[in-house]
């Protein structure tokens, strides 16, 4: 099996910026982990790997946790 090649820092660095955005609107909304976690069907441990910077959601994660939030996707992925 081929190894995948890493990202570039500023990927990384941008992962960790639509992380840390996720977070700052889940404590906006008063909401933990988990319960986010459960109206999107997600294990809270993938979840905070999200919010952390260290998994790559897909979209429809994204799109999902937005709605759950309460809060525009955009503003999420916004640079």
């Amino acid at each position: 099996m081929p190894r995948s090649i890493p990202p570039p820092d500023w990927v990384l660095t941008r992962r960790q910026a639509v992380g840390g955005r996720v977070r700052a609107a889940r404590l906006a909304a008063e909401m933990t982990q988990q319960q986010v976690a459960e109206r999107i069907e997600m294990d809270r441990a993938t979840y905070n790997r999200i919010e952390q910077g260290h998994a790559s959601p897909m979209l429809d994660s994204l799109i999902r946790i937005a709605d759950a939030i309460g809060v525009d996707l955009a503003d999420l992925v916004r640079a």
